[in-house]
């Protein structure tokens, strides 16, 4: 799905949760509505995207370098700094009302993590975090080793949340030399296919992350 389109999307989703909540404060506690939940998996054609805290500087590229790498870019507003969305990549975009699970944001972005880590796992791959970063990592207790396997920048409003994480299976990895991916300068960005030597199933890659975000918030689909 193009980017500007599912960003837009996720905005018409969040709005209508926030008029729910909204219209809530004039109900009695019987008659309140809960807002529904939301959970987006897109692939994106090419795009660049920096979040609200970022440096245009970590974007390598000018409009005429972008226009020869079939990228676009945006400027948007979550959190975080400059990364990458394409194809062979999972982008998730969980709409959620966390007034319904926890309101805890730190909290919100170690369980995405969680369920890509869990994810990995089935694959054999082991995942971890860096202190003071967002977003998991391989070999995260070796400096020089350590590389970046899913990226997060989310935004919340009233307790109700959007954008969300970009989970590398089988993306074409040249895209990040344009980039300072996250404002990171000394730390490699890798996806399942380099890890494992071989095209992931997509599809299947999808269903397990499912399973594990259902696991760590205690949801069903």
């Amino acid at each position: 799905m193009d980017y500007k389109a599912c960003w837009d999307y996720q905005e018409s989703l969040l709005a209508e949760a926030l008029a729910i909540k909204k219209a809530n404060r004039e109900r009695s506690f019987e008659e309140r509505v809960l807002p529904e939940h939301h959970l987006l998996f897109v692939e994106h054609d090419s795009v660049y995207t920096l979040g609200k805290s970022g440096d245009i500087k970590h974007l390598l590229l000018d409009e005429t370098g972008l226009e020869e790498h079939g990228a676009r870019y945006y400027k948007i507003n979550r959190g975080g700094d400059i990364t990458y969305h394409g194809p062979g990549q999972i982008v998730g975009y969980p709409i959620l009302d966390l007034e319904q699970f926890f309101t805890d944001i730190h909290k919100y972005m170690r369980s995405l993590e969680e369920a890509i880590i869990l994810t990995l796992a089935d694959y054999g791959i082991q995942g971890g975090r860096i202190e003071g970063l967002t977003g998991v990592w391989l070999d995260w207790e070796d400096d020089l080793k350590a590389r970046k396997i899913a990226a997060l920048g989310v935004k919340s409003s009233r307790w109700v949340t959007m954008h969300g994480f970009a989970f590398n299976v089988n993306t074409d990895l040249d895209y990040f030399n344009h980039i300072i991916p996250c404002g990171i300068e000394d730390k490699a960005v890798t996806s399942m296919k380099k890890e494992l030597g071989k095209e992931l199933d997509f599809e299947e890659v999808k269903a397990s992350l499912k399973v594990k975000l259902a696991m760590v918030f205690g949801f069903q689909y």
